[in-house]
């Protein structure tokens, strides 16, 4: 199961709830990882984003928990609508909250995607013990994220990919490639598992910087083209 909150609210729909945080990244003085709030607001709408794409529903609104203070509103804003910009869903409504009352020591900020699906949608249902496994995207984390972004698996790439008949996806999150292959197919073998020599299995993955994706051969020469120099065959 994905990291995801299914709320039935009729015979024909569901809400799709998907959520991120982070800690200590940012701009004061005794954050761990020093970068621009944008940055740490596109890479949490990342991982909320993908979580809620790959289960097939359409995103409705954004919700932000700010505790990086009101000066730092807007740039988190900025943030997330670059990522809705790639996506081409510049439409879908932001909302949150800030901490005003009382200042932290370091960064913190919380997002959730909300997103509609179909109870029909068969996304969740796909057999994938026999199909064929790639990664796209390298799993980064820390100052990897900005120093080697070219390897990030770009969000319209992903979205493409989900649009794909007969293929899941699954983003890989802090615990790793191999945590989510074990995830995404139950009683898989560890020894079983090779890989392309530049993938690290076990290695956090950050923000969702990659992500799984499980499909029939026939589709293998499309998702190529999509993913490009993304693309590593597990």
């Amino acid at each position: 199961m994905r990291d995801a909150l299914y709320i039935p609210i009729s015979k024909d729909e569901k809400l799709v709830i998907t959520t991120d945080n982070s800690g200590a990244i940012g701009m004061k003085e005794q954050d761990a990882v020093k970068v621009p709030y944008k940055t740490v607001s596109y890479h949490s709408f990342r991982v909320a984003i993908m979580e809620c794409l790959a289960t097939g529903a359409t995103p409705i609104s954004i919700v932000i928990q700010n505790f990086c203070g009101e000066e730092a509103w807007d740039e988190i804003v900025t943030g997330v609508k670059k990522g809705l910009l790639e996506l081409q869903m510049e439409n879908v409504p932001i909302t949150g909250s800030t901490e005003s009352n009382f200042p932290l020591s370091q960064s913190a900020m919380g997002l959730s995607v909300i997103g509609k699906k179909s109870n029909v949608s068969n996304m969740e249902q796909q057999d994938i013990q026999q199909q064929h496994i790639a990664l796209i995207g390298l799993p980064l984390v820390g100052e990897e994220v900005i120093s080697q972004a070219d390897k990030i698996a770009p969000l319209s790439i992903f979205k493409e990919i989900c649009s794909i008949q007969d293929v899941t996806v699954w983003p890989v999150g802090s615990k790793g490639v191999l945590h989510e292959l074990e995830r995404m197919i139950p009683g898989l073998e560890k020894n079983g598992t090779t890989s392309s020599s530049k993938v690290d299995l076990i290695k956090s993955g950050g923000p969702s910087t990659s992500f799984l994706v499980a499909y029939p051969f026939k589709s293998e020469q499309r998702i190529k083209e999509i993913a490009g120099k993304h693309f590593y065959k597990l």
